[in-house]
């Protein structure tokens, strides 16, 4: 047997390149040594001849013969090649047409591959168990072997399947979760036992510092990380000092101020001597906000123009118009909104809007009419005025009935009833942060009704006017009939006399209640009753009396009212009065207005605005 027989084949489907190359050039080899062979043999079985003759023959024959040997040779050798090459190509593309359908169908499963390694490993076969050891180690014509016809690599698994877990898998993974829960719960015990033995702490801090210093009833949550025991509210301080109460329950503890607070300023609250529910160490609860600057709306009206009003900041330096319309006669604010009653030649519309003038709305009247004494009551969602039909006679039309609606314009104008008939009012004030009103008819008669309730109204006497009501306290300040100006506790109905300031100033025209005292306009007259100057008096709880704003008996004071926590007051003074031209409007006003911002604190001025009508005040100026 030939040498050609032990040698083996070319693989029947060459991967590369590289792998095509050589086996066209085997196959170029193969062919050439193939006809090496043939021509041998020929020569050997040739009979013998003259040996001249032989000689030239044979050198003729040997130049005929090699060249037709040599052509025969090549082309036989490219035909070979070529064959290879072409049979080599052909399956390369089979090969890769079944490939590529293989790799489509791999990935419309939309499962992952069994990962396989980096480089194949090959084994040589040998019975099971009969691994190669170093007593026992391939020869080394083995290793040839092993090395020249490399063993099919281990099948893949089938894609979508996952190989089993072995047991040793398994209780890996069991120890590895016990061990995890294991941590878990230790630390979590560790975290109680910590929490018991630190006492609680606050985990949570609820506050809406921009409505505390607009309106009273304003609340501070604080949530302890754990149910706390009962809480005396002498464990609750507020700094600075301002009345508050207090509603404690499981983690909470609420602090709700009955009034306003200050603006710009950083309020602490403490809990002293916290524990816990179940017991464990005593903790002071300690939390701090700090609530914003204040704004205000002034209104501006400009005989030649159209009439505005700004939002603007205690400098002045910041006013921006919100809403602007031809004949703007009043207008109070809420924490979100502006609520706005403009004349027109058909009569009064009052208008709804966001408090940047934006997204404006028609309230329904109770008919063609004026509106006039605008005040909104933001704790019972109502707005209030007195309504005039433009039709009115001695036997016909409603005059100044006192009429209350919803801010959402939701259900009909309701017009106040007494003694089941409509009544026409000379003053009224909603009280503060309820939705109750208290107002005085034509007749004296002082009365309260309440708008969320049916309980009809409370009669509580004869009153000239009303002068204010306090924010918390459901306090009222109203003059009698004699002239007498009394506290009256709105709730039971008891009074009291309203001291006396020191030093006495007098009696005040108006007085406006504010936390922590009361602003009393007092004009000055001459021996004939002839006003000679006007002030505006800060007076404490205490009685201690400190004027804010003096003016001369050409000027006019009309109008004095304090911030909601009575940080501020704005005093409207109207300059030059026998020259300040009233304008034509429905509340006629000097057409030359000025709003004085006091710090009360200080008494000094803080700044000199033009305008009137600040949002701070719950009524328009009177004139």
């Amino acid at each position: 047997m030939s040498t050609d027989d032990e040698r083996p084949e070319v693989p029947a489907v060459p991967r590369t390149r590289a792998e095509m190359r050589a086996a066209r050039e085997a196959a170029e080899a193969a062919e050439a040594e193939r006809i090496d062979r043939a021509v041998a043999s020929a020569d050997h079985v040739a009979p013998p001849v003259d040996q001249g003759t032989q000689r030239a023959a044979q050198s003729t024959a040997q130049s005929a013969a090699g060249a037709e040997e040599a052509a025969a040779r090549e082309a036989a050798v490219r035909e070979a090649g070529d064959r290879e090459v072409a049979e080599q190509e052909a399956a390369a593309r089979k090969m890769a047409a079944f490939e590529a359908a293989a790799r489509e169908d791999a990935e419309a499963t939309a499962l992952p591959p069994v990962p396989l390694a980096t480089e194949p490993v090959f084994v040589g076969a040998a019975p099971v168990g009969a691994a190669p050891t170093a007593a026992d180690p391939i020869s080394a014509a083995e290793a040839e072997a092993a090395e020249e016809f490399p063993a099919p690599p281990a099948p893949r698994a089938p894609v979508g399947r996952e190989a089993p877990h072995t047991p040793v898998s398994r209780r890996r993974f069991a120890l590895t979760l016990v061990a995890v829960l294991g941590v878990l719960v230790v630390a979590g015990t560790g975290l109680g036992i910590a929490s018991l033995l630190q006492g609680p702490r606050i985990s949570d801090v609820q506050v809406n510092a921009a409505q505390a210093i607009e309106s009273s009833g304003s609340r501070v949550i604080l949530t302890a990380n754990q149910a706390l025991a009962d809480i005396d509210p002498a464990q609750v301080t507020v700094e600075p000092a301002v009345p508050f109460t207090v509603d404690a329950s499981g983690r909470g503890v609420g602090v709700r101020f009955t009034v306003p607070l200050d603006d710009s300023t950083e309020y602490t609250i403490r809990v002293a001597d916290a524990v816990g529910a179940g017991g464990g160490p005593k903790t002071t609860l300690t939390t701090s906000f700090t609530t914003p600057p204040s704004n205000i709306f002034l209104l501006r009206r400009d005989v030649e123009g159209k009439d505005k009003i700004f939002l603007t900041d205690l400098s002045g330096e910041k006013a921006v118009p919100v809403f602007e319309h031809d004949k703007i006669n009043d207008f109070r604010a809420t924490s979100t909104k502006l609520v706005v009653a403009v004349e027109e030649d058909e009569g009064s519309r009052l208008l709804v809007m966001d408090r940047d003038g934006k997204n404006p709305r028609e309230l329904k009247l109770p008919g063609d009419g004026y509106v006039g004494a605008i005040q909104v009551s933001e704790r019972g969602g109502l707005v209030g005025y007195s309504y005039s039909d433009k039709e009115l006679s001695d036997t016909e039309g409603r005059a100044s009935v006192l009429v209350t609606q919803s801010l959402t314009g939701d259900g009909d104008p309701q017009i106040i009833e007494v003694a089941g008939a409509e009544a026409s009012v000379f003053v009224w004030q909603f009280v503060p942060d309820s939705a109750a009103v208290l107002f005085i008819d034509f007749d004296g008669a002082l009365s309260l009704v309440d708008r969320s309730t049916d309980a009809g109204v409370q009669a509580l006497g004869l009153a000239a006017t009303i002068q204010g009501i306090s924010r918390g306290t459901y306090t009222a300040i109203v003059e009698r009939l004699d002239g007498a100006v009394v506290e009256l506790n709105l709730a039971d109905g008891s009074e009291q006399p309203l001291a006396a300031s020191d030093p006495d100033y007098g009696i005040a025209s108006s007085i406006t209640p504010f936390p922590g005292g009361t602003l009393r306009h007092v004009v000055a007259r001459d021996d004939e009753g002839l006003p000679i100057g006007q002030v505006v008096v800060r007076v404490d709880d205490d009685g201690a009396a400190t004027p804010l704003v003096e003016v001369g008996s050409t000027d006019s004071i009309l109008q004095a009212c304090a911030s909601p926590s009575g940080q501020y007051a704005a005093v409207v003074v109207a300059p030059d009065l026998a020259n300040n031209a009233y304008d034509g409007m429905l509340l006629p006003l000097p057409e030359n207005v000025e709003t004085h911002l006091i710090d009360l604190a200080s008494g000094k001025e803080i700044v000199a605005l033009t305008g009137f009508d600040a949002s701070w005040c719950q009524t328009a100026p009177r004139f």
